[in-house]
C-alpha cells in the first residue's frame, strides 16, 4: 500500500485536468470580480456600495468606501491564507507531496486567501467614481484616479497568485522542492506578507481623504495597530520551517528572521500607531499567529507549529521610545540594536521551552551578529515605512540610500546564510536495535554543534530526536525511530557551517525512479548534503544554469514588488508633504 501511494502522487507538475479546473475557477473569478467592477463603475450596480456601508460600520469607521470594503476583505483574506499556508505545510511534513493541487484541502483557504488580496486591490481601484481618492491618487485615464495604496494591494496579491501557475512550472522542470523556502514558494508568501504595506498605505490615504479625522480615535488607533501586527505576521511566515522543526537551513537564518521581523514591524508600529503601538501590534500577532497554531494542531488534528514570542522586543522598542521617539533614525538604530542582542537573548530562552530545535551555544557569535543585521535593516525599513505614512520622510537622496542599504544588509544576511559544506572526511557508522533505537559514531569528533538529531517525515507524522551524546563521538536515540512504511529517516548533522545527513532508512519511490533504502542492523555511510534526502523528488540532471535563470527571473519579480511597495511609501509621502506645506503657506 505505501508503494501504491507513491505512485498516485506525481513528483513533477500537477495532472493537467487539475490543472484546467484551476485555471477555470480562476478565470470565472476574475470574471465575476471585473463585473462587480464594471457595474459599480458604470451605476447599474449598488453591490459594492452596500458592503463599504457595512464595513464603515466595523473596523473601516472613518475611511471612505474605497479604503474600508478593501481593508476589510484583505484582513479576512489574510488569515485565511495564513491558515491554509500553516495546514499545507503540516500537511507536506507528516505526509510528503500530494496527489495534485486540488486533492489537498489546505490548498484551499490559500487559493481563496490571496485571491482575496488580489480582490482587495481591485476593489480599491475600482470603487473611486469622479474623484481623486486620497493625497497621492494615480491617473489611469483622463478621468480615473486610483488609491497608490490599491496598486500595491492589487500588485503584491497578483504576485502571489502567479506564485501558483509558476510553482507548478517549476515543479516540471526541476521536480517538487519540499521546501518552504522554494523561489516559487516565496513568491507565494511574500506576495501576502508584503500586501499589508499597500494596507497601511490604503489606509493612510483613507483617513487623509476623510480629513485626517475619525469619529472613533480608539478605533483607529486598534485598526493602525493590527495592521501592524499583520505585518509582522506576514513577515514571520518565512520562518515557518524553524517553527515546524523540519529546517532546510543553517540555524543563524532564524535569529535573522526573527530580528528582521521585529525590527520593521514592532518599529513601524511605535512610531506609527503611538504609545503602546509596538506592544498591541505583537499582542496581536500572538492572537492570530498562536490561533491559527491551535487550529490546525489541535482543532484539526495536523502537526502544531512554534510561535515565536516577539512580546519581549515590543517592550524593549518601547523603552527605546521613552528615550528616542522624537528622533526616528536614531530612535529605530537603537531598537535594531537592542532587538538583535536583548531580543535575541529573550528568543534564545523562549527557543528553550517553545520549539523541537531549540537554539544552542554554537550559534552564540554568528547568531547575534545575523540578529543584528536583521534588526537594524529592518528597524530602518520601519522608521522609513512609519515616516513616509506620516509624510516626513528625508530628502530622496538619504530616504533613498537608506532603503537600498537595508535591502543589501538583508541580501548579504541572506546570501550567509545559504552558504554551507558538507565535510568530506566524515563517516557515520550505525548500531540499530530492533525496537528502533540506534548508536551512531562519528569518525571524528565535533567540538559543539547546533544539533545532531534525526529527522523522520512524511511517513503520517514528524519524528525529531535531539540525539543524546555518550562519548566524544558517540550518540544514542532517547526514543525509537520510525523504520517503516512511507517515512523518510534521517541523521542530521549542524555544526557551524555544515548541513550534513546520512539517510537511515528511505522507501521505495517509484515515481521518480528510486529504489528503497532498508534500515540494515549496523552500517556504515558517508555524511552527504541534506537537500538529495530531504528533497528527494528534486531531479539532479537539470542543468545548473536553468536553476540559476529561473532562480533570476523570481528574484527579479520580487524586487520589482519590493521598490514598488517603497514608490507607494513615497508617493503619499510627497503628497502628504506638499499638503502641508499648503496648509501652512509656505
Amino acid at each position: 500500500m505505501g508503494v501504491l501511494a507513491e505512485e498516485l502522487k506525481p513528483a513533477g507538475g500537477a495532472a493537467l485536468d487539475q490543472v484546467l479546473i484551476a485555471s477555470g475557477v480562476a478565470l470565472v473569478l476574475t470574471v465575476v470580480l471585473l463585473a462587480l467592477g464594471y457595474g459599480h463603475r458604470t451605476g447599474r450596480l449598488r453591490v459594492l456600495d452596500t458592503l463599504a456601508a457595512l464595513g464603515a460600520k466595523g473596523i473601516g469607521r472613518g475611511l471612505p468606501g474605497w479604503a474600508s470594503l478593501p481593508s476589510v476583505v484583505a484582513m479576512f483574506s489574510l488569515i485565511t491564507a495564513l491558515l491554509g499556508m500553516y495546514w499545507d505545510i503540516s500537511l507536506h511534513i507528516t505526509h510528503g507531496r500530494d496527489e495534485g493541487p486540488l486533492a489537498n484541502i489546505a490548498h484551499y483557504p490559500i487559493l481563496i486567501g490571496l485571491f482575496g488580496i488580489f480582490a482587495a486591490g481591485v476593489l480599491a481601484l475600482t470603487m473611486p467614481v469622479g474623484e481623486k481618492p486620497g493625497p497621492g491618487p494615480v491617473r489611469i485615464t483622463r478621468t480615473w484616479y486610483v488609491p497608490a495604496g490599491g496598486t500595491l494591494v492589487a500588485g503584491a496579491g497578483f504576485y502571489a497568485l502567479l506564485g501558483f501557475p509558476l510553482d507548478d512550472v517549476w515543479h516540471r522542470i526541476f521536480g517538487q522542492d519540499v521546501t518552504l523556502w522554494g523561489p516559487t514558494h516565496l513568491m507565494l508568501i511574500g506576495g501576502a506578507g508584503l500586501s499589508l504595506v499597500g494596507m497601511l498605505v490604503l489606509e493612510r490615504e483613507g483617513r487623509a481623504a476623510a480629513g485626517d479625522t475619525s469619529p472613533s480615535p480608539a478605533l483607529s488607533y486598534l485598526r493602525r495597530a493590527m495592521t501592524c501586527g499583520g505585518l509582522l505576521i506576514g513577515l514571520s511566515v518565512f520562518q515557518a520551517e524553524f517553527d515546524f522543526g523540519v529546517p532546510q537551513f543553517r540555524l543563524v537564518n532564524q535569529p535573522f528572521l526573527i530580528a528582521l521581523a521585529a525590527g520593521c514591524a514592532l518599529v513601524a508600529a511605535r512610531l506609527w500607531v503611538g504609545r503602546g503601538g509596538a506592544v498591541l501590534a505583537a499582542v496581536f500577532y500572538m492572537l492570530v499567529r498562536g490561533g491559527v497554531s491551535l487550529v490546525v494542531g489541535p482543532v484539526i488534528g495536523e502537526l502544531n507549529a512554534a510561535v515565536p514570542m516577539y512580546l519581549a522586543e515590543a517592550v524593549l522598542v518601547e523603552l527605546v521610545a521613552l528615550a528616542l521617539i522624537r528622533r526616528p533614525l536614531a530612535f529605530g538604530v537603537v531598537s535594531g540594536f537592542v532587538v538583535g542582542t536583548a531580543g535575541f537573548a529573550a528568543e534564545y530562552a523562549w527557543t528553550q521551552v517553545a520549539f523541537r530545535l531549540p537554539w544552542t551555544p554554537d550559534i552564540l557569535v554568528e547568531g547575534v551578529l545575523m540578529a543584528l543585521a536583521g534588526g537594524l535593516s529592518g528597524a530602518v525599513l520601519g522608521v522609513l515605512l512609519a515616516e513616509g505614512l506620516a509624510g516626513r520622510l528625508p530628502r530622496p537622496a538619504v530616504s533613498r540610500g537608506l532603503f537600498a542599504a537595508s535591502l543589501v544588509l538583508i541580501g548579504a544576511a541572506v546570501a550567509n546564510c545559504l552558504v554551507f559544506t558538507v565535510p568530506k572526511d566524515l563517516q557515520v557508522s550505525a548500531a540499530l536495535s530492533p525496537d528502533g533505537n540506534a548508536t551512531f559514531t562519528l569518525s571524528r569528533p565535533l567540538d559543539d554543534p547546533a544539533w545532531i538529531q534525526v529527522t523522520a517525515w512524511q511517513g503520517g507524522g514528524l519524528h525529531v530526536d535531539r540525539l543524546e551524546r555518550t562519548g566524544p563521538a558517540t550518540y544514542r536515540t532517547t526514543e525509537p525511530m520510525p523504520l517503516d512504511g512511507t517515512w523518510k529517516t534521517l541523521v542530521r548533522i549542524h555544526d557551524g557551517r555544515v548541513l550534513a545527513a546520512i539517510p537511515v532508512y528511505l522507501p521505495e519511490d517509484p515515481a521518480i525512479g528510486a529504489k528503497a533504502l532498508p534500515a540494515e542492523p549496523r552500517f556504515t555511510r558517508d555524511v552527504q548534503g541534506e537537500q538529495p534526502i530531504l528533497q528527494r523528488e528534486l531531479k539532479q540532471d537539470v542543468p545548473g544554469w536553468m536553476w540559476a535563470a529561473a532562480s533570476l527571473v523570481v528574484l527579479l519579480c520580487t524586487l520589482i514588488l519590493v521598490l514598488a511597495l517603497g514608490w507607494g511609501v513615497s508617493r503619499i509621502s510627497g503628497a502628504l508633504g506638499s499638503r502641508a506645506a499648503v496648509r501652512s503657506g509656505a
